[in-house]
């Protein structure tokens, strides 16, 4: 099966400076993560993909074919740009319906989809408001609802959840979700964060310095470890002291604890301890490794890493 986005030997050069470095990725179905620090050349690779930057060498081709030499192919892309730019006198249907026909719909065809796609994103009823007064997670959801409104092949999404408080990051991240889960649409998900990447997308491409460090399944990122997680509803200091005296190596945590080892004998200590402390048990359960884990050991600093623990 072609990849919908192959990228190749890619490199660009500003001046002297490296943006990429000699980059090789393929974006198939599902959701990809482009993971980097601000200026890792994320932005750039995006740009050059949608045909606005020309590489110094290599190629980014979408479906086989590049959109500096087919614009039409640029038909089979959605693109939500990091920064602000929707005009402000204007409501979200009149928007949507004229990105819609940009890309060849005809008139009554583009305003079906604008309703349709406003309703996926959750702005059916404030489709009329001139977007000016819009909070920035509606506006957030308006760019992603401008790159899905033509029903392309894959959408490239640079930093969607910029601006947005914990509980707006979380709504874009099921919305992109859902996004990939009922339309089939592939995405590449480009973010600075990698808690979003991980709870988001099932690959990542890790970018620094305009290179790729690592790549793969996320879920071979943050496999099970042999460390198991324990949460108990009271007693918790006479539980960890029931595990120490049967020398169980106990690692304490805000809201519970980490025990090394998982076989049944640390099963049984982990039992006998919880009866004797009389501790009721709340969650057990294997630790998963977080992303930030992995790269930490080699120094890059990563925003707002999430917990790494599996339920």
């Amino acid at each position: 099966m072609e990849a919908l986005l192959s990228i190749e030997n890619l490199t660009k050069q500003y001046k002297g400076v490296v943006a990429l470095n000699n980059v090789s990725f393929e974006v198939s179905d599902g959701i990809t993560g482009i993971l980097g620090e601000n200026g890792a050349g994320k932005s750039t690779a995006i740009k050059i993909v949608l045909g606005l930057l020309e590489p110094t060498s290599g190629s980014a081709k979408i479906l086989g074919q590049t959109a500096s030499e087919n614009i039409n192919i640029r038909s089979r892309l959605g693109y939500m740009p990091e920064h602000d730019c929707l005009p402000s006198n204007v409501t979200a249907a009149e928007f949507l319906t004229h990105m819609a026909e940009l890309s060849g719909l005809p008139p009554s065809h583009a305003r079906s989809r604008a309703a349709d796609t406003l309703r996926h994103a959750g702005l059916f009823e404030e489709r009329y408001r001139a977007m000016g007064g819009y909070s920035t997670g509606m506006k957030q959801r308006v760019k992603l609802a401008q790159a899905l409104v033509h029903d392309p092949a894959i959408v490239l999404l640079d930093e969607p959840t910029a601006g947005l408080d914990p509980a707006g990051r979380e709504e874009m991240l099921d919305l992109v979700r859902k996004t990939h889960k009922e339309f089939g649409i592939s995405i590449l998900f480009s973010s600075h964060l990698m808690a979003d990447v991980e709870r988001t997308c099932d690959r990542i491409i890790v970018l620094r310095e305009g290179r790729v460090i690592q790549s793969g399944e996320v879920k071979s990122f943050t496999e099970e470890t042999e460390t198991v997680y324990i949460e108990v509803d009271t007693n918790k200091e006479q539980f960890v002291a029931a595990l120490r005296q049967r020398d169980v190596e106990v690692t304490e945590d805000t809201g519970g604890v980490f025990v090394e080892g998982s076989d049944e004998s640390v099963y049984d200590l982990v039992r006998d301890a919880l009866v004797e402390a009389e501790a009721p048990l709340r969650r057990m359960g294997p630790r998963r490794r977080a992303l930030t884990e992995l790269f930490e050991r080699d120094g890059d600093d990563f925003s707002d890493a999430s917990s790494g623990v599996g339920s």
